[in-house]
């Protein structure tokens, strides 16, 4: 490859073009010393809370701590039920597990990689309590009918954001909503590698709902509300400054960022959407997609042959996620039945996703469909 190394996520490419904010940033915490709970804390909720048009942002230290207060938040009681795709990163499952509530993994729709509606309703029982989507690979799910089912049985919404800060969702009457804005809680994550990400671990609740906004922030602050006066049993997570100064620079290019993301699926699904061994990804017309993964659907092919492939010619392939959660060994004593799992089943043996990021040029794009294409016509069918 003539033009540099092929990166899955190329961070310090991105960080060269807003070299001087981001410096200029970080050396402003540097003189104030204001290193935890400083003043550009306080200023990222509020533009967060602007770019999301939403009325709280509480900042945390990341997206798996963002998804525990959420839960904590809630009043829930030991046992009680929470539905939750399979197909997913293993945070989402593992904050529900750590609280002695009892995870319901439902399986997912083959198109989308979201959560399946029909077997959300078809899960729900009188122990359930909360529904987490989880807006996969930067597109959101299907949160209006999320939310009608909520309604329905009295549940709790809390959207798992962490890959698809900045996406939209479209109701059915035309408007829209920013993803992790839609239910009763939404969280992400800032881990460098997110659309959104800082230069560590980060993370942020959202809410409309101001006495859950309050008990949130108490909650993510020992249990106070004034110090050293404990209210409850809460934990220690804190955005720290330096990490909120980076935050805030690159929060008015994210925006750019998706755009430029969107550019790079755009040149792949071109290039590929002909394929009789790959399928591209669905773009549902409910979400716009920000792509913070790029995952195609391989078929009537050895996907470690192509990785491998792949990897000779010098291009960084992912499989998100090789085991679903309900085969993962910690697990086993939810007894999930892999019965009850087939779309999950095909998609950890099928999926691979392709390098995506701001800084992916149109030469790498082209190597990297030209590389695919040519293991395609080697291949016999």
């Amino acid at each position: 490859m003539k033009n540099g190394a092929i990166q899955m996520v190329d961070l310090f490419a991105q960080y060269l073009k807003i070299k001087n904010e981001i410096d200029t940033a970080i050396q402003n915490v540097v003189n104030t010393s204001a290193f935890i709970k400083g003043h550009d804390v306080t200023l990222f909720q509020e533009e967060m809370s602007k770019f999301l048009n939403v009325n709280h942002v509480i900042s945390c230290a990341n997206g798996t701590d963002a998804l525990q207060i959420a839960l904590m938040a809630l009043n829930l009681q030991p046992e009680d039920e929470v539905i939750t795709p399979d197909f997913t990163f293993l945070a989402t499952v593992e904050v529900v597990a750590l609280l002695g509530l009892k995870p319901v993994l439902v399986d997912v729709d083959p198109q989308t990689f979201n959560i399946s509606i029909e077997k959300i309703e078809a899960a729900i029982t009188p122990k359930t309590k909360v529904i987490i989507p989880v807006h996969l690979f930067g597109q959101c799910a299907e949160m209006e009918a999320i939310m009608n089912l909520a309604k329905k049985y009295n549940l709790y919404v809390i959207e798992d954001a962490a890959q698809a800060t900045g996406a939209e969702y479209r109701f059915s009457d035309g408007s829209t909503k920013k993803a992790g804005t839609i239910g009763h809680i939404g969280t992400t994550s800032f881990f460098p590698s997110k659309n959104l990400g800082c230069f560590g671990d980060g993370g942020a609740i959202f809410t409309n709902n101001s006495a859950i906004a309050e008990r949130i922030a108490m909650i993510a602050n020992h249990g106070m509300k004034k110090k050293y006066y404990h209210d409850e049993i809460g934990i220690n997570s804190r955005l720290d400054t330096i990490q909120a100064a980076v935050l805030r620079v690159k929060l008015k290019y994210l925006t750019n960022f998706n755009a430029a993301r969107n550019a790079a699926a755009d040149f792949y699904d071109s290039h590929l959407k002909n394929s009789n061994i790959f399928i591209t990804p669905l773009r549902a017309a409910y979400s716009t997609h920000i792509f913070h993964q790029y995952t195609l659907k391989t078929q009537n092919i050895d996907r470690n042959a192509l990785q491998d492939f792949l990897t000779q010619k010098g291009i960084p392939t992912m499989i998100y996620y090789p085991v679903p959660v309900h085969l993962q060994a910690a697990y086993k004593k939810y007894g999930f039945n892999d019965f009850n799992y087939p779309t999950t089943n095909m998609l950890s043996n099928s999926v691979l996703s392709l390098p995506m990021h701001t800084e992916l040029t149109e030469s790498q794009l082209q190597y990297i469909v030209d590389s695919l294409n040519e293991f395609s016509t080697k291949t016999e069918f």
